[in-house]
């Protein structure tokens, strides 16, 4: 059996070919249209070259109104955008292409507009096919895109300038090329280590037992044994995870080699409170104390160890540290600012 065909002009660039049923209608074919543009959420709009509405359908708002031609509740510039694109359509038969914007009470809702001419058997332009898409959400889905990459950017910098400080300080505080290396690597996966807590969490942060932990942990110690940790448990913002894991991974580094991780039976405690502080916000006091051997409290020259201690990380932090070997005890305290961690 025979099927018949017809054409349709698909915006005046290209016949379409559209095979019809011997057995199916227009009527059939029309209604199955109106479901697809209702569910696809497309209006479409013909006029005249008088601009006189002929017909439409699935008109929804901002689209719908008692006006004649089916912008009355849209803003004025926009209503005059779409009126001279469509005058120039029906002058030109050239198709336009409009991106709108029309207030919300949410922000804003985001319009694709195309506007195509519709021509008679001559040829002659008789009238005005307008076809209207919602891109709301992908448009907030674009700016929520490109907030992300702006914010990814912005960290990945601040990333790269912490690694240069380490590199510069690691160098100028290294005898050799190997000791340099050694060195360098150890603080580069103990960012990364930090990093990697950062990142599954969203760039939120991190919980500070959990990056006291993790520093610790790196070095084959089992933090069960060999960390006791007490008091607060602050989720630290991604800046101050990665400079007190830092601080961390320097003496953790420490204490493996010198220090009460040496030891088979040694360990550290790391305290952190909560205070009171001048701005009537808490700041973070925190605490790593170890006992150490009687031959290992003599401090010698600055190291970028002691370096990114006492100065670095508390700079970064916009805070305040102490590094004191008293005896057989060497004690680091670190005071950081509310502003660096959430309490909730």
């Amino acid at each position: 059996m025979r099927s018949r065909v017809g054409k349709m002009k698909d915006r005046g660039q290209r016949d379409e070919i559209i095979a019809l049923h011997p057995a199916e209608s227009g009527m059939q074919l029309g209604r199955a249209l109106l479901h697809a543009l209702h569910n696809a959420g497309i209006s479409v709009l013909y006029q005249d070259r008088e601009m006189k509405t002929v017909w439409a359908r699935n008109m929804r708002a901002p689209w719908t109104s008692d006006a004649s031609d089916n912008t009355g509740i849209l803003p004025p510039a926009q209503v005059e955008r779409i009126g001279a694109a469509k005058h120039d359509v029906i002058v030109s038969g050239n198709p336009q292409h409009l991106e709108l914007s029309v207030p919300a009470d949410d922000g804003a809702r985001w319009f694709q507009v195309w506007i195509d001419a519709d021509r008679s058997e001559t040829g002659a332009v008789q009238g005005v096919v307008t076809t209207m898409v919602e891109t709301t959400e992908q448009k907030r889905r674009e700016q929520t895109l490109k907030a992300l990459l702006r914010e990814v950017s912005h960290r990945s910098k601040n990333l790269l300038a912490i690694i240069q400080s380490i590199a510069t300080q690691t160098g100028r505080y290294s005898g050799s090329i190997d000791d340099f290396l050694t060195r360098f690597r150890g603080r580069l996966q103990s960012l990364a280590s930090s990093q990697d807590l950062v990142t599954s969490s969203n760039w939120r942060g991190a919980a500070l037992r959990e990056l006291v932990s993790g520093q610790v942990g790196r070095y084959g110690a089992d933090p069960l044994h060999s960390l006791r940790f007490r008091g607060a448990n602050p989720y630290l913002n991604p800046n101050a995870a990665l400079h007190i894991g830092l601080a961390m991974h320097e003496l953790a580094v420490n204490s493996v080699s010198y220090g009460a991780l040496s030891r088979s039976d040694g360990f550290v405690e790391v305290t952190a409170d909560l205070t009171a502080a001048s701005a009537g916000e808490p700041a973070l006091s925190l605490t790593w104390a170890e006992v150490i051997g009687a031959n290992d409290n003599q401090r010698s020259e600055k190291r970028f160890g002691s370096v990114a201690l006492e100065r670095v990380v508390p700079t970064s932090l916009n805070g305040t540290a102490t590094l004191e070997i008293t005896g057989n005890r060497l004690e680091y305290r670190l005071v950081v600012p509310h502003g660096n961690f959430e309490t909730d």
